[in-house]
């Protein structure tokens, strides 16, 4: 990128009242995704000088409502991108590789939320969350490469993961973690409500989506004509766990299963340890930053009680066939994690360039 490039995309801030204010866009605005990171900017007081909403489908025109302003969906241009300090891709991820080089040739930082740009040279896999539980240093390029947002599955394992081992070795994990419709976005959510209908009511199912049934089922993979298959999610968590925990975090075995339910992961992950500890032990090490750890029956994680939460719930059941080992049973808002991720991952960026214009 050339040094004009550089200079324009670090003078977009205005200020207010001595507060530096950023120019924000969110390609997809009117997806699952795109909605959660509006509501996290302004659940995390983000300094907003402007948003806009943009997208290349059918909810062009369609009204959005950004904390109290209503904006509409408007197309993806080159000249949307300009005088742009962030731009959040939650869109499909063939929007994203089309259009994601004409934003960065504007200079505006890049976070992926749909998970097209993760192989790309200069992409970073990322997750707050994790790199401040293991210390890792963040370090900030001037002109950072696509931030992409780890997997919000891979996010929960690795911070349950790291906070164990902190406390007592541990020699594997496995995990069964359920999948929900709306990590395939609105068209998951609608397949899922219409296979469910037609079930009740003798009718044939739709199966554009998942290309099987997954309604009053779970499903190990799907059908052959989905995209993305089953397999290459489950190998996305086991990659984006094995990035963001680091080299010695615990060894991860991997099942993903399709659940029939709408919103929130669920996960029931089994834990060996090389010696026998009280579960309070355990309960403990778990406990703090984004994790709530539940004690009472009627508030057990799930996917229900986690919906708009920004926390992991999590209790720890004792194995009752292995005392040097444990289980965790877990839920989280798969949305709000992204979600979260993704904003604080733009806040880490902003806060380390430098202001005013560069010669």
């Amino acid at each position: 990128m050339t040094s004009k490039l550089k200079s324009r995309a670090l003078s977009h801030a205005d200020t207010l009242d001595g507060k530096h204010l950023f120019r924000v866009a969110i390609v997809g605005g009117a997806t699952l995704k795109g909605k959660e990171v509006a509501e996290m900017l302004e659940a995390r007081s983000f300094p907003l000088a402007g948003i806009k909403l943009l997208d290349d489908d059918e909810s062009l025109g369609q009204l959005e409502a950004v904390g109290d302003e209503v904006t509409f969906i408007q197309k993806v241009r080159a000249d949307e991108f300009r005088r742009l300090d962030v731009t959040f891709f939650a869109s499909d991820p063939q929007c994203t590789r089309k259009t994601w080089k004409i934003a960065r040739a504007e200079g505006t930082v890049i976070v992926d939320l749909s998970f097209a740009l993760e192989d790309e040279p200069e992409a970073t896999v990322r997750s707050p969350w994790v790199e401040r539980q293991w210390g890792k240093p963040f370090i900030p390029e001037l002109q950072p490469g696509p931030l992409v947002v780890a997997h919000p599955a891979a996010v929960v394992l690795g911070l349950l993961g790291l906070r164990v081992q902190k406390a007592v070795p541990v020699r594997r994990i496995t995990a069964t973690v359920f999948e929900p419709a709306s990590e395939h976005g609105q068209k998951g959510l609608d397949e899922l409500h219409e296979q469910t209908v037609n079930l009740l009511s003798f009718q044939q199912i739709p199966k554009t989506i998942f290309d099987t049934q997954v309604a009053f089922n779970l499903v190990a993979r799907y059908g052959e004509r989905s995209v993305p298959a089953l397999a290459d999610v489950e190998s996305r968590i086991l990659k984006h766990y094995q990035t963001i925990a680091g080299k010695d975090a615990p060894l991860l075995s991997l099942l993903l299963i399709q659940a029939p339910v709408f919103h929130g992961h669920a996960f029931a992950i089994h834990v060996e340890i090389d010696q026998v500890v009280n579960p309070e032990v355990i309960a403990q090490a778990l406990a703090g930053e984004h994790v709530n750890l539940v004690l009472g029956s009627e508030d057990a994680p799930s996917n229900v009680n986690v919906a708009g939460q920004g926390e992991v719930q999590v209790v720890v059941i004792p194995d009752a066939g292995d005392p040097k080992a444990f289980w965790l049973w877990a839920a989280a808002d798969n949305l709000r994690i992204a979600a979260a991720t993704a904003v604080e991952c733009a806040e880490n960026i902003l806060a380390s360039r430098p202001r005013g214009t560069i010669q």
